[in-house]
Order: C-alpha cells, then sequence, then structure tokens
C-alpha cells in the first residue's frame, strides 16, 4: 500500500495514511478516463436548442409571384429555407437527448485511473478532517493558504451535514470546488491542479471502488 502523510486542517502533519494501491496506484487507463469524460460532457447537454422550420415561421401565405413569365425562378412561398428568414431545414429540436451509456466496470476503472492520475501528477493532500464553525470565506481562503495551493484547486469531502459550512464557505472562492466524494467525476478529478481530500472521504471511495 501507498502511504501518504495525513495532514490537520492547519496544514501540519498529524500522521499518515495508507491507500489502496488498486485504486490510487494502478496504470492509468487513458481511455476508460477519455470516455467517461465524453459521457459526462454529453449528459451536460440539456438538448433544448430548438429552430423553426418552413411551417413555424410567420408569413409566406401568398405566392410572391405567379409561376410563370416573370423570367424569375418559381418560388411558392417567401418562408422557403432559401429566403432570408425562412425555415431552417433538418435544425435540432428539443426532442434531442444526447445521453451516452457506459458500461459500469469501465466506469469504475476511469475512476480508479484517474484518482492514480491524482496521486501521480498532482498536488494531493489528505486531511484528518476539514469543518468551519461558521461559513466564511475569509477562512477558508487561510485554510487553502496554510497548504500553499494555487490556481485550479478540488476539495473532496464526506457528505455529511457537518461540512454544510465548507460548501458555503468556498462557493464563491475563484478557481475552487468543494464537492462531497459520492458526486465527484472523472473529469473534476483531471481538471484540477490541486486536490485536497478528507479521510473519511477517501476510505467512502476505497469502499465504493474496491
Amino acid at each position: 500500500m501507498a502511504k501518504i502523510d495525513l495532514y490537520s486542517q492547519e496544514a501540519k502533519k498529524v500522521g499518515s495514511l495508507d491507500l489502496k494501491d488498486e485504486i490510487f496506484a494502478i496504470e492509468p487507463n487513458n481511455q476508460a478516463m477519455f470516455d467517461a469524460v465524453l459521457v459526462y460532457r454529453a449528459s451536460q447537454r440539456q438538448g433544448t436548442h430548438s429552430t423553426k422550420g418552413r411551417s413555424d415561421v410567420r408569413g409566406g401565405g401568398k405566392k410572391p409571384w405567379r409561376q410563370k413569365g416573370s423570367g424569375r425562378a418559381r418560388q411558392g412561398s417567401i418562408r422557403a429555407p432559401q429566403w432570408r428568414g425562412g425555415g431552417v431545414v433538418f435544425g435540432p429540436t428539443p426532442e434531442k437527448n444526447y445521453k451516452l451509456k457506459m458500461n459500469k466496470k469501465v466506469r469504475r476503472l476511469a475512476m480508479k485511473s484517474a484518482y492514480s492520475v491524482v496521486c501521480r501528477d498532482k498536488k494531493f493532500f489528505a486531511l484528518d478532517k476539514l469543518s468551519f464553525n461558521e461559513p466564511k470565506t475569509k477562512d477558508f481562503i487561510a485554510f487553502l493558504k496554510a497548504f500553499e495551493v494555487e490556481g485550479k484547486t478540488l476539495v473532496v469531502v464526506a457528505p455529511d451535514s457537518e461540512t454544510d459550512n465548507v460548501f458555503l464557505s468556498g462557493r464563491n472562492v475563484a478557481k475552487v470546488k468543494v464537492a462531497d466524494c459520492a458526486s465527484i467525476n472523472v473529469e473534476d478529478l483531471l481538471h484540477y491542479d490541486n486536490v485536497l481530500m478528507t479521510e473519511e472521504a477517501i476510505k467512502i471511495v476505497e469502499e465504493v471502488l474496491a
């Protein structure tokens, strides 16, 4: 098992933590991670875009000119697709569904690969706990400064009512995302440069993915 340092909320070393190699130290599968990001981004698309066909746009009820004799091409309506302001041909409709499917084993492999990339290539800190007495952005910024992290930072906590103040304190900090371990995804793990994760969250992840 890989062993990493365990820190307090004030960035002081308080012990060590063993990580399961089958989750945090595997050879990352790039294809699985790519597919997971693709599925996640596709699921974010609402599919509510809509266009109007020639039967939906206003006007065009009268034939613009007679069929023959004018020397111009025959036209039936000024709302035909080739006209300015006309209908759209084969445009998107709200019924479009962009969601993709992914096998459960591949999804688990992608998560394990992403956690392994975090341990190998990013600044990764394990915390014994993380909590605030009240929601204050100032306290959250002081917490980040203690660990000397800059840029895009991901803070992962366990889904617990005690962490509500953590979410409220960090939601206004730029380039920072606070998430619980149950809702974390591959794109988040790969996108952020720094990852701070509580010990309880790590144990839940190991229990779910083991």
